[in-house]
């Protein structure tokens, strides 16, 4: 997750609210490689049935899942060890039952804070007031397009749009700080400057991009990755508006932590000035360093957005005994640098830093999980000219 905001003006939302103050010169020491953020999908349940869902859930979907009191036992292990925050997700989590009885088991506690990723269909008022008294610092809401027969489409109910933005409203209302999320595709990628504006105008004080990964449905339509021009516009009108609205709305970029580098040379004076960006991007972290995934199996993921690999599983293991250097699946995770292998990320000088982008494009695409992300544009030899690196 690339801070772009924070980059750029120094300044965050929600971010600053829950880490703390981090950016260039100052990395931020919120998460540990030990003690992860932990994104905990509750339920393969959801309302909706969205056309790029990573864990291809959806209104049929009859998968096993962790019963309540399981879910009251994985709730008081990510406290005992210190977990700093949880992001719940699904699926949608308000579906289940399941995330209220976590959310309850670990709300009051001084560590984790709690954060709700949701698709925003569900969220009344009475729900927003709910999620306020339990101490929720963050809601997401997903909103995939400004046209809402546009977003209906992607997200396979009409009237998604509609219900979604009353969530954003509901929880504005609330007192909760909420953000759009929105998925990046080839299809939608032109407008999506716009959103931030569109955030603005609800009350929203984070936007936060994800860029297609080619995982669960997402595999099914990888033509809609935006091209490498496109990206480019993207990034460069991005970084505009975080400008704009710097201290009242943040703008992140998720699964393209290669935006960080290009946005980093797009900014840094000279050497010296790049490698503080490169240590607060580092800082950040990804996919098995720094985050872990809970699965509503029980099962423990390198993140939400890698399903095939399992590094452990809470019906048979703590999770104290999963997060250790010592877990043969989790340390590939832990050092991805030295892993890949591709003709670009294996030769980059930025790898230690961005991590070599989604391991699911570089199979999908390259059908090497350790290869190359054929998203990233990072042009290393031209930066390494420009800063005699």
């Amino acid at each position: 997750m690339i801070p772009v905001s924070v980059l750029v003006t120094g300044k965050g939302t929600v971010s600053e609210r829950v880490k703390g103050r981090y950016g260039k010169g100052r990395p931020s020491r919120f998460t540990s490689e030990l003690r992860p953020v932990v994104f905990w999908n509750v339920t393969y349940k959801c309302n909706l049935r969205c056309k790029h869902c990573y864990i291809n859930a959806g209104p049929d979907v009859n998968l096993p899942e962790l019963g309540e009191e399981d879910i009251v036992r994985v709730a008081d292990e990510i406290a005992e060890i210190g977990i700093p925050l949880v992001v719940f997700t699904g699926g949608e989590p308000l579906v289940s039952n399941k995330f209220w009885v976590a959310a309850e088991r670990l709300a009051g506690r001084p560590r984790p804070k709690l954060s709700l990723s949701s698709n925003g269909t569900l969220i009344t008022p009475e729900v927003a007031g709910r999620l306020k008294k339990l101490g929720f610092v963050y809601v997401g809401i997903s909103i995939d397009s400004l046209n809402p027969e546009e977003h209906d489409e992607f997200r396979g109910v009409k009237g998604a749009w509609r219900r979604a933005v009353e969530g954003i409203k509901n929880t504005v209302e609330a007192g909760i700080p909420a953000g759009i999320r929105y998925t990046v595709t080839r299809w939608n990628i032109g407008e999506a400057p716009e959103v931030v504006d569109f955030a603005a105008k609800l009350g929203a004080v984070r936007v936060s991009y994800y860029l297609l990964d080619t995982i669960g449905r997402g595999a099914e339509i990888k033509e809609a990755v935006p091209t490498h021009d496109q990206l480019r516009r993207f990034l460069d009108e991005v970084i505009v508006k975080a400008r704009e609205y710097a201290g009242t709305l943040e703008i992140l970029l998720v699964r393209m932590n290669w935006g960080g580098i290009y946005i980093a040379t797009k900014l840094a004076r000279d050497k010296e000035d790049l490698k503080q960006y490169l240590e607060a991007i580092q800082a950040q972290g990804d996919c098995g360093r720094k985050t872990v995934s809970i699965y509503p199996d029980g099962t423990v993921r390198p993140c939400q957005f890698i399903d095939y690999v399992v590094i452990g599983d809470l019906r048979k293991q703590r999770l104290r005994d999963i997060l250790t250097p010592d877990n043969p699946k989790l340390k590939p995770f832990l050092n991805i640098p030295a892993m890949l292998r591709g003709p670009r990320c294996s030769k980059c000088p930025f790898k230690e830093y961005c991590g070599g982008g989604s391991r699911n494009r570089a199979l999908v695409f390259n059908r090497d999980f350790w290869g190359d992300d054929p998203t990233c544009i990072v042009d290393y030899e031209k930066i390494a000219a420009k800063f005699n690196l």
